[in-house]
């Protein structure tokens, strides 16, 4: 019975060792990567404040610079937004991909949009402070989140004060 016990336990140990090694971020894991860091950069505060937004106004809309400054190509993977009331766009290259919503209401296909060393792609984001309705009065805050083979996701966020 000691022996059964004993050996559970080696096995663990061994399958532990194995899991931190491998994990993603280690430097001798299978899943690391060459391009960990930041890639990419933004080119302004990943924040915005459209300030007081009038439903009746209409849509307002903003754009995020991001730059590769790594010397590898990265690749833009997806974009989404955390609410309805939100869409986003990425102009790379001369394309434009999206408009992209969130995940749930709308499907978030892979971009796959590859971005060169020092070159510089676009995220507008466009908010309707109409979307919720008359109820979605007051403060909001929202993310657009942008995924790579660089690493961690870039999140964008915005504020605005939302009136009839």
């Amino acid at each position: 019975m000691n022996k059964i016990i004993i050996g559970t336990g080696i096995a663990i140990l061994v399958l532990g060792g194995l899991v931190w090694i491998a994990r993603p971020g280690s430097p001798n894991g299978a899943t690391s990567s060459a391009k960990s860091g930041e890639a990419l950069a933004i080119e302004e505060a990943n924040n915005y404040d459209f300030g007081i937004v009038s439903m009746a106004a209409g849509k307002v809309k903003h754009q995020f610079k991001i730059k590769n400054t790594s010397n590898e190509v990265v690749t833009i993977n997806k974009i989404y937004t955390s609410c309805m009331c939100t869409t986003a766009s990425l102009t790379a290259g001369g394309k434009q991909f999206g408009p992209y919503g969130m995940p749930g209401h709308d499907a978030i296909p892979r971009i796959d949009q590859t971005v060169t060393p020092n070159e510089e792609v676009v995220v507008e984001v466009i908010f309707d402070p109409a979307a919720h309705g008359p109820a979605g009065v007051g403060r909001i805050q929202r993310a657009i989140t942008v995924e790579n083979d660089a690493g961690q996701p870039i999140e964008f966020q915005f504020v605005a004060m939302v009136t009839p």
